[in-house]
């Protein structure tokens, strides 16, 4: 398929090997986009591309560490060489590493803020100055409705989300004159391999299908923020405005007994 085949155009997606963003570049394929997919992983990714290969458009497999600033600058040059220029971007490459306050360690919050963080961090710096140029373009960051509140054992997980949250909230004015799209992804528990490991309740569970649909009619709509879903998003905002005697009273019950 040669560009002018494709009606969507390019679509850059982080953390493309698995879960919902390997869902995601499915589906956006599906409708046609072609979608680079980037991950540490370049066997996931490549087996996602010969998946996509009967679909209407087309994924292409970008090995990439997103913590590496030199290399997501490099790897977006090269996408956009082989592929056009990026028309939507979603920043979705993250991790999580459950923590108690008795196992408290510096390093987990470095490794969380270097990929959920600084990787979206690093996705934006190489994204904006073309976009800036062209005036046009999307971008997706991916946050969780853990950024809302503080949760048991997230500490460092929702801190990295609360932070995308308020830097997507401080750029998006600025964004909007400059001709650039930015919105927000806040999803709530997605059955993946990330969350499988989990061993507490995960209320409202959505499949990675339907969660990535989800996301993608998010995409096609004017919304800053996409979130699902609409039942867990309800509670956690509800969360987000008590009182924070009535949060703790609530919270404590979440914290794991040994």
């Amino acid at each position: 398929m040669n560009e002018a085949e494709s009606s969507k155009g390019c679509a850059w997606i982080t953390g493309a090997s698995s879960g919902l963003g390997r869902a995601l570049a499915r589906r956006m394929a599906a409708d046609g986009w072609r979608v680079a997919a980037t991950a540490r992983r370049a066997a996931p990714l490549e087996e996602l591309a010969r998946e996509a290969k009967d679909l209407p458009g087309e994924v292409h497999a970008f090995p990439l560490d997103v913590t590496d600033l030199a290399a997501v600058k490099s790897t977006v040059a090269q996408i956009e060489a082989q592929l056009g220029p990026i028309a939507q971007a979603v920043l979705n490459a993250g991790g999580h590493q459950p923590m108690r306050a008795t196992e408290f360690a510096s390093t987990v919050f470095r490794d969380l803020i270097e990929v959920n963080l600084m990787g979206c961090v690093h996705g934006l710096e190489a994204l904006l100055p073309g976009m800036l140029a062209r005036r046009a373009g999307g971008i997706a960051v991916v946050a969780s409705v853990a950024g809302y509140r503080g949760l048991p054992t997230a500490a460092a997980y929702g801190m990295t989300k609360a932070g995308l949250i308020n830097m997507a909230e401080a750029l998006k004015p600025e964004l909007d004159r400059q001709g650039i799209r930015l919105q927000l992804v806040n999803p709530g528990f997605v059955r993946t391999p990330l969350t499988d490991q989990n061993s507490f309740p995960m209320p409202f569970l959505m499949e990675v299908e339907d969660a990535a649909e989800a996301l993608y009619r998010g995409l096609r709509s004017s919304r800053f923020e996409i979130a699902f879903p609409w039942r867990f998003v309800t509670l956690m905002k509800l969360l987000r405005i008590l009182p924070a005697s009535l949060v703790f009273a609530v919270t404590r019950h979440l914290v794991p007994k040994r």
